[in-house]
This record gives structure tokens, C-alpha cells and sequence, in this order.
């Protein structure tokens, strides 16, 4: 297993976190400097600034995100973070990132792998969002939305859209472009007053109050996989 993917699968952090540690030479391989392309055997004895540690069983936690608290593990701010509300132990990272300000559905994991799999944009991860915007989109701005629309980074790939009320509209999409879905319903002329992912590649919050969470069941954990 690669030092990255053991240290996310123990806790550390991420991927990318992992390789930031490995560069700051804060991770030993059996007392050598762990680097980048380090492969870690069963035997091997992994530190992070000289403490022990070790892999953890895989945990799959879906949280329901309430506004104010931020999607990362520990922030320089100080603001309330995500891994706050879960259990500290298995230690898990959030899939992906909601804004601060947006709520619901949020999945942390210690499976790297998987973590990795589902954020990548070539599998399409569907994200269900409940967007109260200003004014009322017209047909037009749905169809324009369920086309795709043009933003700085590049044209949107076509969505799933369907008005709820005449001021909120739900908006399935597949890709996970920076504030995407903030982004298009500006550029459509109705920006977002209040933003909430009601699904997150299928699963959805039945049940769940903001700020609470449930673990995965297994048959969930390989529908992921799939």
C-alpha cells in the first residue's frame, strides 16, 4: 500500500494530506523518511512526528452538514469543523467539500480508495441540491440549467432539474466544480439564498436531523463501490 493511502486509511488525512506530511518529513518509515513513493508492508512501523500509527477499520459515516461548520479537519480559523460532530475514533476525513454555509448530505470515510474514487469527476458521483434562490426561474432558465451553462471554467455538463416551489428549484449534477451549483444559478440570473445537498451518490438523509449521522450499511458500502 502506498505511505499516502495508509496514512488516509489510518486517519491521518487525506490523500493529498498524507503527501503534504511526507514533504514536510514529519512521516518515518521504520525510522527512515518516508517519501512519496513509499510502498508499506504489513511489517513496516509507520510514524507522524514520531508517534506510532496503524490502520483502522474502514468507517463509513454520512452526516447531515449544518450551516456554519466547515468541510475539512482541522481549521486555522477555528471554526467548528465536520470531524467535530462524528466519533473521534475511527478517525475519518470528509468525501469532497460543502461550503460553510451550505447544509446536508456529507460523507467522511478512513477508505481512502474509495474516497478517491467516488471525488473523482470520471465516475460521475450524482449530488442532489435544494437551492432557494431570488426571483423565480422561468422554463427558460430550467432548460438553461438542464443544458448546461457557460461559466468561467467551462461549459457545465448537462443536469437533472425540476422546480420545487416558484423561488426553489432541485438540480442533480456529476461534476464537482468549485461553488458549481452557486455558480450556474447566478449565471442564470437567480443567485442562491440558501443551499442544501439532499443526496450525495444515492444516499439520502432520511432520518437524519442537522448535525446528526448514521454509519453506512454494508450493502450501501457496495453500491459505492460499484
Amino acid at each position: 500500500m502506498r505511505l499516502n493511502a495508509y496514512l488516509a486509511r489510518a486517519g491521518v488525512a487525506s490523500r493529498r494530506g498524507a503527501d503534504e506530511l511526507v514533504k514536510a518529513g514529519r512521516v518515518t518509515v521504520n525510522g527512515e523518511p518516508g517519501q512519496l513513493n513509499t510502498f508499506v508492508q504489513s511489517r513496516d512501523r509507520v510514524r507522524v512526528d514520531g508517534e506510532l500509527v496503524a490502520l483502522q477499520r474502514l468507517t463509513y459515516l454520512l452526516l447531515n452538514k449544518p450551516a456554519g461548520v466547515v468541510t475539512t479537519a482541522r481549521d486555522p480559523q477555528r471554526r467548528r469543523t465536520v470531524v467535530e460532530l462524528v466519533p473521534p475514533e475511527p478517525r475519518v476525513v470528509p468525501v469532497g467539500r460543502l461550503d460553510a454555509d451550505t447544509t446536508g448530505a456529507l460523507l467522511l470515510t478512513n477508505d481512502g480508495q474509495l474516497a478517491h474514487r467516488l471525488a473523482h469527476p470520471r465516475y460521475g458521483v450524482e449530488k442532489v441540491y435544494e437551492a432557494e434562490v431570488e426571483g423565480a426561474p422561468t422554463d427558460e432558465a430550467l432548460a438553461a440549467l438542464a443544458g448546461g451553462v457557460e461559466l468561467e471554467d467551462g461549459r457545465t455538463a448537462p443536469a437533472r432539474v425540476r422546480r420545487l416551489t416558484p423561488d426553489r428549484i432541485e438540480l442533480a449534477i456529476h461534476e464537482g466544480r468549485n461553488r458549481q451549483v452557486r455558480r450556474m444559478l447566478e449565471a442564470v440570473g437567480h443567485p442562491v439564498r440558501a443551499l442544501h445537498r439532499s443526496a450525495y451518490a444515492g444516499l439520502t438523509l432520511e432520518g437524519l436531523e442537522p448535525g446528526a449521522w448514521r454509519e453506512l450499511e454494508p450493502s450501501e458500502v457496495d453500491d459505492l463501490r460499484r
